[in-house]
């Protein structure tokens, strides 16, 4: 069966990755994260790499590695972690991307448009600390 709305599995391997090392005490390790979300150990190394990178976690490389938030949980939200792994969200134009339409009026009647918004201001609204 489709459906209408899906995360990426690197999206939600993000989100939940975020979650875990919230919760964690210290560091906590790929493998660990790994065995929690069932994810293997090289896709989800992959995954946090933009995370790293625009400075949501930090990484330690090593066998007493692992990750560790650089922000407040209170300060990160579900959309932040979604747009690092997804880029930036677009609202505006064609659900198929055609700079022109063949009808009068669009097909879908908005409703990507309206959804798309409505996803992303959940996200905005979630943040981190509401998961830990």
């Amino acid at each position: 069966m489709a459906k209408i709305i899906q995360l990426s599995e690197a999206a939600s391997l993000a989100i939940h990755a975020m979650v875990l090392i919230g919760k964690s005490k210290g560091l906590i390790n790929v493998n660990t994260i790994s065995e929690r979300t069932g994810a293997s150990r090289n896709h989800l190394a992959k995954v946090m790499q933009p995370l790293v990178k625009d400075g949501y976690v930090s990484s330690t490389r090593g066998p007493s590695g692992g990750f560790i938030l650089k922000m407040k949980p209170s300060e990160i939200t579900l959309l932040d972690i979604y747009q690092s792994i997804e880029g930036h969200i677009s609202i505006e134009g064609c659900p198929l991307d055609r700079p022109v339409c063949p009808f009068k009026k669009c097909l879908m009647g908005g409703v990507i448009k309206k959804l798309s918004l409505e996803f992303k201001n959940y996200l905005k609204d979630q943040k981190l600390s509401d998961y830990l």
